[in-house]
């Protein structure tokens, strides 16, 4: 059995590397700090994610698993760290290569001739070639030498062990024995999806589009939250009948839009094709600017100085990942213009981003208005709680 080795630790590389494990390979699992090693080499998860401890534990005990500093000689390198964004001196948004880049180095000073490379990173278009540049300069190999593909993870939080194995997946390589091998790898651990392959450069742009798109639709509803408040009217309501419409389908409004995927991902093609990109630039400025709309909207009800519950500060529901979140955006803005915050996350344990985190009880006894900015499953088992106090739903909880 070929030996895997996956580059990054994180949200996406650890169940990869618990999954392929679970398929009877060899895996080991890089990462650059030593605590997330340490603690995955004890048996012990660093994310939440459903299922997952009991899994490493499974996949611990095979004794095909285990995680290091350094990079070991492996048969295929799967990168899967992330690529977020930067703002330029010209406040322009454009992609930081920088974790992708030191992976593709790491690859480089361990690979040897037949080695297959993946980026499962969310990238930019030509990201893979730069990879494979990268590993070529490192290892001294001429690109013929080894192999490269582009299969970019579609998994999200609080399914990922499932989708992992269920979800369809794009190989994509600019040489075709490099997708086809990479097929035979993934179709061990893709019980039930399908495996479509294409060129990279296509691979690249799939993820890129469907994260697009569905920024550009929430973008939609987040404006039409912002008419329907000029009307006076429930556009949870009028979004539930305008979607009985058999070829209509609004997302849900909220205060703005998060997360590593479709927060980001629009920005990598806006970059390259930004003389033609405007409708993708607008939606990315309309839901990033859907907090300060919201506590806009807030200050007709209630002035600074005001207690105020932000329920919710994860970037979606029912996880603990605060990576690019509108909701802690919004809290930060309203402490900022004065207002006393009392942030409630009932999914993280702790502070969160600097701001105390109350419970759900102590919130909503101290407060004197709540704003609802994620339908969390704990606060629809309290909603009774909730309504105790004036509040405003920017996510439609409320709604029986």
């Amino acid at each position: 059995m070929k030996k895997i080795e996956i580059m990054g630790c994180g949200y996406i590389g650890l169940p990869t590397a618990i999954t392929f494990t679970l398929a009877g390979f060899e895996v080991c699992g890089f990462d650059v700090k030593q605590e997330v090693v340490d603690q995955l080499s004890s048996g012990k998860i660093h994310i939440v994610e459903p299922g997952l401890q009991d899994a490493l534990t499974q996949a611990l005990a095979t004794g095909r698993l285990h995680f290091t500093t350094k990079p070991e000689p492996a048969d295929v390198f799967i990168i899967a760290v992330q690529a977020p964004y930067k703002e330029t001196e010209d406040h322009k948004r454009v992609s930081d290569m920088r974790f992708v880049e030191s992976a593709a180095r790491e690859v480089g000073s361990v690979a040897k001739p037949g080695d297959l490379c993946v980026l499962e990173s969310t990238s930019p278009p030509y990201s893979t070639r730069l990879v494979e540049s990268i590993v070529a300069e490192v290892s001294g190999m001429n690109r013929s030498d080894f192999m490269t593909a582009h299969c970019p993870e579609r998994i999200i939080p609080g399914r990922m062990l499932l989708e992992l194995r269920e979800n369809d997946r794009i190989i994509g390589s600019n040489r075709p024995e490099a997708a086809e091998y990479a097929k035979s790898i993934y179709e061990k651990v893709v019980t039930k999806g399908t495996i479509r392959l294409t060129d990279d450069l296509t691979a690249e742009m799939c993820k890129l589009t469907e994260n697009t798109f569905r920024d550009i639709n929430i973008a939609y509803a987040n404006e039409l939250s912002k008419v329907c408040d000029r009307l006076g009217i429930d556009v949870f309501n009028l979004i539930q009948l305008a979607n009985c419409h058999p070829r209509v389908n609004v997302h849900t409004p909220g205060v703005g839009v998060g997360g590593h995927c479709i927060a980001v991902d629009p920005w990598f093609i806006h970059e390259v094709f930004e003389d033609i990109t405007p409708l993708i630039y607008e939606a990315r400025v309309i839901n990033d600017g859907k907090p300060a709309w919201t506590a806009d909207r807030i200050a007709k009800d209630v002035k600074p100085g005001a207690k105020i519950a932000v329920l919710g500060l994860t970037f979606k529901p029912d996880i603990d990942d605060t990576r690019e979140s509108p909701s802690l955006e919004f809290a930060r803005i309203l402490q900022a213009r004065g207002y006393e915050v009392y942030a409630c996350e009932p999914n993280i344990q702790g502070d969160v981003e600097g701001f105390h985190n109350y419970t759900l009880e102590e919130a909503m006894a101290d407060c004197d208005y709540a704003v609802i900015t994620l339908a969390h499953t704990y606060f629809k088992e309290h909603r009774d709680l909730i309504a105790a106090k004036p509040y405003y739903d920017c996510v439609g909880l409320m709604e029986k």
